[in-house]
């Protein structure tokens, strides 16, 4: 049951993410969650995400479950068991679990969904993740009906390794997509950005003019202890709250807010790409120079 006192999401609303952790197993050197100092965050309850979460209206917006990996929060498999059921949920993991334990708690209708993409979608990174017992594992949850699909980052220093992993993978018959590497390596900048001037102070070595800008996303993000960011810069580094959900905070969302960490901005938030419609051109927000 919907409680009526969520703030109602803006129309041009896109993403809404519940990041239940920042903890993860895997320790990527180009993790993207990191390129801003990631903050530790402390973690609520599964029994506060699930009334936090299914107070949204979420217009058939998929809630993104996500970290870190979150299935290294306490009460993963109750707050996916416990959510509404008109509720689509998108899971973002590792997959370095035991998928046994994961089967007998988790039906593999309760994450699926009509989509072009798979509602599991596991994470490849060829310097941290044995590929073949990425494979054993995304087979058997294939074979028991998950919608499940491996995602890899392509970075530069592992396009052939991934190129050959991924055409083993499709040979196998398993959904396997690369995703653009994001941001500098080897002092060059990496993907298709609207604003491709807003992380140039990450890679700076001295510090530049500071800009203030106004800044509008079209995303719903919520850390790992209730607090709503604007943007994945803000959510990492858990500057420039907007408000706490797990504590009732009256905060507003959808409206333009100042910002004078320009320069700096997370790549997820300024690239160019699909929305969740599948339609090339979104960009997660809108921003002003003042």
């Amino acid at each position: 049951m919907k409680v009526s006192n969520f703030p109602v999401l803006p129309e041009d609303y896109n993403y809404i993410a519940a990041f239940l952790t920042f903890r993860c197993q895997l320790k990527c050197p180009y993790c993207i969650n990191r390129i801003n100092e990631l903050k530790k965050c402390a973690e609520i309850d599964g029994k506060i995400w699930v009334k936090i979460i299914n107070r949204i209206d979420t217009r058939d917006i998929p809630i993104t479950i996500g970290g870190g990996e979150p299935t290294l929060h306490k009460d993963f498999y109750y707050i996916v068991n416990n959510l509404r059921e008109d509720i689509h949920i998108d899971l973002l993991t590792n997959l370095q679990f035991d998928i046994n334990a994961f089967m007998q708690h988790i039906h593999p209708e309760r994450l699926r969904r009509n989509s072009p993409y798979a509602s599991i979608r596991v994470s490849y990174h060829p310097i941290t993740v044995n590929y073949d017992e990425l494979k054993v594992k995304t087979m058997r949850m294939l074979d028991k009906g998950y919608y499940i699909g491996i995602w890899a980052v392509n970075h530069p220093t592992y396009e052939a390794q991934i190129q050959e992993v991924k055409e083993d993978a499709v040979k196998s018959g398993i959904d396997f997509r690369v995703k653009p590497f994001l941001g500098f390596h080897n002092d060059r900048l990496y993907g298709e950005y609207v604003y491709s001037d807003a992380i140039c102070k990450l890679h700076e070595k001295e510090e530049l003019e500071q800009k203030e800008v106004l800044c509008r996303t079209t995303e719903l993000l919520m850390a790992p202890d209730g607090t709503v960011y604007n943007c994945h810069h803000d959510l990492y580094t858990g500057c420039n709250p907007i408000g706490n959900i797990a504590n009732d905070d009256l905060y507003t969302i959808g409206e333009y807010r100042r910002c004078t960490k320009y320069g700096y901005c997370n790549p997820c938030d300024i690239k160019i790409k699909f929305n969740r419609f599948q339609e090339w051109g979104h960009c997660s927000v809108d921003i002003k120079v003042v």
